[in-house]
């Protein structure tokens, strides 16, 4: 029985209720007027329901598409604007006990190089990062209740926060570790995490227990309600996403907004983010063994609906994805994208040891490389912290951006964080890149008085003060 508001995944993830979207979507995929309907209530910004996201999915007339992706970068400019925050992950341990055959992590993997940072080299590896001027991080660990247990994630937080090198500062630090207790995430809460990212990975239990043969992974409910967990334990932001190319790409496309739907009607407000990493090589993992791979194209496809279905929640692409095709879809509706990422344990540091990485990165380039792209694409690279560390999150931060007032705080606060990175780490080219930007972008600012501040503040930077925000 799909019960939105059960706490059971079997319920709020319903098997039957997916396989029914997906007929109707079929049977539907030409119908012009339904489709052109959907389009113009979704203009709205108020979202659809996984079933009507799906028939847009499932459209195959192309006019119709490219309505679909006009209404997507619509969308996407008027709750995110120019703005692309920028963070990076950080790898603390690959010890894992799981057997995700998708992973290269997974425990029977005996020739990938197994490591865990000590907090000095946490030190070492969060100096580094600062000096490429991230404020944001996404820790990530292998699930080892032995190697990696919580009380390891809570001091490498503790250690995190507390490393201040030259002006560099990490202001928010995300978590994506396994599923947990909900006095585990209340200590997460107490450590001062931003947002808890875990991905579903699949949607299907069935293939998602063959996929998840062994270790605590294999049990889907308990993955599955992980959020639930999460919220209950005071976490206010929480990041959700699949691993597309696992299953069928439309099967966990209707999963991943049933999700979404679920938490808004069982927690009273849904996923701070969605991700839609793709299957791709890694290690002892090739993307060639998985025959739902999914397609550029459709991965397009993808992301515009989900930005025209949950209008409201950022998205994230990370470096599994190559320059041309992140820039396809920032458009589309991409809000945050990591920068110089590494994906092995201590990468940051030492670029050329023995190969510990997660999964193979598409798009190489430094952080500076990837900040002055975006500049040259008419982007702001945002570096904000702001909300959470003022404390707009979970439903307040849901009704700013709903009413459309978050970018009275989003927009100074990009142009001021840029600036500080202008100033301490770009290169030449794209610190000229970086001042035009600014200055275009603050005619921009409605309120006259906001304005004002922000050239205040913008002048106290270059004079070496730090850490302004609205």
């Amino acid at each position: 029985m799909y019960d939105v508001k059960s706490k059971k995944a079997e319920e709020f993830i319903s098997h039957e209720e997916i396989l029914e979207t997906m007929a109707y979507a079929e049977a539907h995929k030409s119908d012009r007027e339904l489709i052109r309907g959907l389009i113009n209530r979704a203009r709205d910004c108020k979202g659809l329901t996984h079933r009507e996201a799906a028939v847009l999915l499932e459209c195959d007339q192309p006019d119709l598409q490219e309505e679909m992706f006009a209404l997507a970068r619509e969308i996407k400019e008027r709750f995110y604007g120019n703005r692309i925050v920028m963070f990076a992950p950080l790898y603390l341990s690959n010890y894992c006990i799981n057997g995700c055959v998708y992973c290269p992590y997974h425990a029977k993997n005996k020739h990938i190089a197994r490591k865990k940072l000590t907090q000095e080299e946490i030190r070492a590896e969060v100096t580094a990062l600062q000096d490429m001027g991230h404020k944001r991080l996404a820790l990530e660990t292998g699930e080892d209740p032995r190697m990696n247990p919580i009380e390891y994630v809570l001091e490498s937080i503790e250690t995190i926060y507390g490393i201040h090198h030259k002006n560099g500062a990490i202001r928010r630090v995300n978590v994506n570790i396994a599923a947990t207790t909900v006095e585990n995430y209340r200590r997460l809460k107490e450590a001062g995490i931003g947002t808890y990212i875990l991905f579903q990975e699949t949607y299907h239990k069935e293939n998602y227990e063959a996929l998840h043969p062994t270790g605590p992974k294999s049990d889907y409910a308990y993955h599955t309600e992980a959020m639930d967990r999460a919220m209950e334990g005071g976490i206010d932001d929480v990041g959700i996403g699949v691993l597309f190319g696992l299953n069928t790409y439309r099967y966990d496309f209707v999963g991943l907004l049933m999700h979404a739907e679920h938490l808004e009607a069982a927690q009273g407000v849904g996923p701070h983010t969605i991700s839609v990493p793709r299957i791709c090589d890694a290690d002892d993992i090739e993307k060639s063994d998985f025959s739902n791979a999914v397609s550029d194209e459709i991965f397009k496809r993808i992301v515009a609906v989900i930005r025209i279905a949950v209008p409201y929640t950022g998205m994230i692409i990370s470096t599994r994805e190559s320059p041309r095709c992140r820039e396809q879809v920032l458009e589309l509706g991409i809000s945050q994208i990591s920068g110089g990422s590494r994906t092995s344990v201590g990468g940051y540091v030492q670029e050329e040891e023995e190969n510990s990485a997660q999964f193979d990165v598409s798009d190489t380039r430094s952080l500076d490389e990837v900040v002055g792209w975006l500049l040259k694409l008419g982007y702001v690279p945002s570096f904000c912290t702001a909300c959470y560390r003022e404390g707009r999150t979970g439903d307040r931060f849901m009704s700013l951006v709903k009413s459309g007032q978050i970018a009275n705080c989003c927009q100074p606060n990009a142009l001021m964080t840029l600036k500080e990175y202008l100033e301490d780490y770009a290169s030449p080219e794209t610190k000229a890149l970086g001042e035009a930007v600014i200055q275009k972008e603050l005619a921009h600012i409605g309120s006259e008085k906001v304005r004002q501040i922000v050239i205040r503040n913008l002048k106290e930077i270059e004079e070496g003060k730090r850490d302004f925000r609205f």
